[in-house]
């Protein structure tokens, strides 16, 4: 990692109150060095892994969450069983690409949302999250 890449993630991590260890540094490059993506704990551990990053699964794990609970990057639930981890965490939507476990972006201005139900006395409405399933077109 250049240098200066590592001097941006710890200012980053102090930015936002985390200590910036070598693992967080590491990981934090990995992830935020190619852009706006989506990755899931796993595509992390290996892209760590191949890197030559010594960090468990575990850790991958807890790292992520942690730069959640931070505002780095922002948890998408596509699937019951996949959970995918945005660097963009502006506001947006997404396409999720049924087979392919492929996530795309929807920007914020593409899509308008009307008529949301009133929400229940007390409560105000936070945020709202769309994702789009599709899937590739049968040949006919």
């Amino acid at each position: 990692m250049a240098e200066e890449a590592e001097i941006a993630i710890e200012s980053r991590l102090r930015n936002v109150g985390l200590r910036p260890t070598r693992q967080r540094i590491a990981l934090g490059d990995l992830l935020f060095a190619k852009g706006d993506r989506h990755l899931t704990v796993e595509e992390l551990h290996e892209e760590a892994v191949a890197a030559g990053v010594p960090v468990s699964l575990a850790t991958v794990y807890n790292t992520l969450h942690q730069f959640t609970e931070a505002g780095l990057i922002r948890v998408l639930a596509v699937e019951s069983t996949k959970t995918y981890f945005d660097t963009n965490v502006s506001d947006h939507h997404h396409f999720f690409v049924e087979g392919h476990n492929e996530v795309l972006d929807i920007p914020i201005s593409n899509l308008t949302i009307d008529n949301l139900p009133e929400p229940p006395k007390g409560m105000e409405i936070a945020h709202v999250d769309v994702v789009i399933r599709l899937r590739r077109k049968q040949r006919q």
